[in-house]
C-alpha cells in the first residue's frame, strides 16, 4: 500500500510538474517526446512518466501519437473562442452555481488562501509577468468555484482554463518579445481581489459584473491580431 501511495503522488508531482512546463510554453506546441524521454529527464521510472502523461492527455494538454510516444497538443484560435464560450456558459461557475440556493456559509478562514492567490494573481498581471500569473490564476479560480460550483462544474472550468492559458501564453509571449511589449499588462485582467472580496460577502451582482469583464478581455484577446504562433489560424481582421 505504501508503495502505491509514493507512486500516485509521484504521479501527481510529475503531472504539476509537465503541466506548468506546457503552460507556460516551454513544453511548446507540437513538441513530441516519449514516454521514456520524460522519465530520464526528470530521474523516475517509465511507470509514473506514463501515468503523468495519459493524465495530461486526459486534461486535453497533450495528444497520444501511435507508435511514437506524445505531442503537446496545438490549440487553434477557433478553439479559443469556442473555449471562451463554453467558459461563458457557465459564468466561471459563481453566481450561476447558486441559482435558487441560498448562499453558503463560509468557514472563517475560507478565504484566507483565496486572497494570498488574488494578490500575487494580480501583481503578476498588472507587471504583466506569466510565469507567475497562470500558476496562481489556476489556483485563484480553483480554490473560489470549489466554494460556489458543484465538483463537476469546478473539474470542467479547470479543464478548460488550462487549455485556455496553453493557446494564450505562446501569444501573449510574442507579443512581449515584440516592440509592444509594454502592452502586455494591458490585456490582462486583474480584478482578483474585488472579485473575492463579493464572493465573500455574497453580492453576486458585482461579481456577476467582474466576471463578465473578464470574459470581455478573453474576447479582447481572441479577436486580436495574433502573430502566427505553432501554425495557429489566423483571426479574421
Amino acid at each position: 500500500m505504501s508503495e502505491v501511495i509514493r507512486r500516485s503522488t509521484l504521479r501527481e508531482q510529475l503531472t504539476g510538474a509537465l503541466r506548468e512546463e506546457v503552460l507556460a510554453g516551454r513544453l511548446v506546441a507540437g513538441l513530441e517526446f516519449t514516454v521514456r524521454e520524460i522519465a530520464e529527464s526528470y530521474g523516475v521510472s517509465t511507470t509514473p512518466a506514463r501515468e503523468a502523461l495519459l493524465d495530461l492527455s486526459a486534461q486535453g494538454l497533450l495528444l497520444v501519437e501511435q507508435h511514437r510516444g506524445f505531442r503537446v497538443r496545438s490549440y487553434t484560435l477557433t478553439d479559443f473562442r469556442e473555449m471562451i464560450e463554453a467558459r461563458s456558459v457557465v459564468r466561471e461557475g459563481l453566481p450561476l452555481a447558486d441559482a435558487g440556493r441560498p448562499p453558503p456559509d463560509y468557514p472563517p478562514d475560507a478565504f484566507t488562501s483565496i486572497r494570498r492567490r488574488a494578490a500575487t494573481s494580480g501583481q503578476a498581471a498588472r507587471a504583466g509577468d506569466l510565469d507567475i500569473l497562470v500558476g496562481y490564476d489556476l489556483r485563484f479560480w480553483r480554490e473560489l468555484t470549489a466554494l460556489r460550483s458543484n465538483p463537476y462544474i469546478a473539474e470542467f472550468l479547470d479543464r478548460l482554463r488550462a487549455q485556455c492559458w496553453a493557446f494564450l501564453v505562446p501569444q501573449l509571449r510574442a507579443v512581449a518579445d515584440g516592440p509592444c511589449a509594454s502592452t502586455v499588462p494591458d490585456l490582462l485582467w486583474d480584478g482578483y481581489l474585488e472579485l473575492a472580496d463579493a464572493v465573500e460577502r455574497h453580492d453576486d451582482t458585482e461579481a456577476g459584473a467582474l466576471v463578465r469583464g473578464r470574459f470581455l478581455v478573453w474576447e479582447l484577446l481572441g479577436c486580436a491580431g495574433w502573430p502566427v504562433v505553432s501554425g495557429q489560424d489566423q483571426p479574421e481582421v
